[in-house]
């Protein structure tokens, strides 16, 4: 379990751990699953601009920017790159490796770069709203700590890897489908618990969780299968998903 939390940890924050003795399966998929609890720096982080900016009485808007880019700052905006890399590669070409190869080289093209934007903006101005309420701030804290679910569905058995190397190749097929489920349900307890309307909490979660399966089904028939950088991608959508429904 060590192992699993130091991966977690490790991969998707810029918390520095010690490195995992070994990436097996099983530590793979502990990894994946823990991921929502190993992501609760970054919600700490988000909260607490929420209330230093509320205390200070910087404008809402300009802070929910401030928030976004401490976000990316503190997961070394991996999700980011791929969020751009996988836009780029489903607007590239219809041949597959033509698109795997153009999400491979690194370089934002106009597809990843408009994908950014206006994902980071809808993140950027629901976080805002969010911050509104001391109410508000704790639920954008949380919400993003339960956006990492969204890897137990791109790493569910059943989705294959269109790739046999890079980050995302020692994940692919980990998750049992249950515990993908399962994962789900609690996100969606969760936010119905801490939401304000608990009704819309539960609502986010649900549409969230549409948006990572239309993803993970759009890249399969593009690419053959997810990659790493479908990762990130699911874990940006269901993020501005969540914010903005909850907002």
């Amino acid at each position: 379990m060590r192992d699993a939390w130091r991966l977690a940890t490790g991969t998707l924050t810029a918390v520095p751990v010690a490195a995992p003795r070994a990436v097996t399966p099983a530590v793979a998929r502990s990894a994946m699953l823990l991921a929502p609890l190993a992501a609760l720096p970054l919600g700490l982080l988000v909260a607490g601009i929420g209330l230093a900016g509320r205390e200070l009485g910087i404008p809402l808007s300009p802070l929910g920017f401030v928030a976004v880019g401490a976000l990316a700052a503190g997961s070394r905006a991996l999700h980011l790159d791929g969020l751009s890399d996988t836009a780029d590669g489903l607007t590239a070409s219809y041949d597959v490796k033509r698109s795997l190869a153009v999400m491979k080289s690194g370089t934002a093209g106009p597809a990843g770069v408009v994908a950014v934007v206006v994902t980071l903006g809808a993140q950027a101005l629901a976080l805002g709203t969010l911050f509104g309420s001391l109410r508000g701030v704790v639920l954008a804290g949380v919400l993003v700590c339960l956006s990492r679910c969204a890897l137990a569905i791109t790493c569910a058995r059943g989705v294959p890897g269109a790739r046999t190397d890079g980050l995302g190749s020692s994940y692919t097929g980990t998750v049992p489908r249950a515990a993908t489920v399962t994962v789900w349900i609690v996100a969606a307890s969760v936010a119905g618990l801490v939401a304000p309307v608990p009704l819309r909490g539960v609502v986010a979660v649900a549409l969230a969780a549409v948006v990572v399966v239309a993803l993970v089904r759009r890249t399969v028939r593009r690419f053959g299968g997810v990659t790493g950088d479908v990762f990130g991608a699911a874990i940006e959508l269901a993020l501005a998903t969540l914010l903005v429904v909850a907002a």
